[in-house]
């Protein structure tokens, strides 16, 4: 198993969450989160006085999927939050150990 997490762009969320429901993905946490890239941040005018914002709102969607979807759920990722600009986000892939489901007790794949 592998948990997928992909940080990007607030107004992408719904058209993402809607193309991996399409794959087959029937669960996913969803947080909001401020951080910078390579974009560090930039700076707005607000009554006459000009202020830095050095963190920009993202979105990080957290999946936990069999390893053999591993491939589908990124590349759905990648096709659906991809805008061309910078601070499109990215995307880890990282193993998972195990998974226990609280109610039922069951383990694994069964888990997810």
């Amino acid at each position: 198993m592998k948990q997928i997490e992909a940080i990007i762009k607030p107004f992408k969320l719904d058209e993402v969450k809607d193309a991996l429901t399409k794959v087959g993905i029937q669960g996913m946490t969803i947080t909001e989160v401020k951080g910078f890239g390579r974009q560090k941040g930039h700076t707005e005018l607000y009554r006459g006085a000009e202020y830095s914002v050095d963190f920009l709102p993202k979105v990080k969607i957290q999946i936990l999927v069999p390893d053999d979807k591993v491939a589908q759920v990124v590349e759905t990722v990648v096709k659906t939050a991809h805008t061309g600009k910078i601070g499109d986000g990215k995307i880890f892939v990282t193993p998972v150990e195990e998974v226990i489901r609280i109610r039922t007790g069951e383990k694994g794949a069964d888990a997810i």
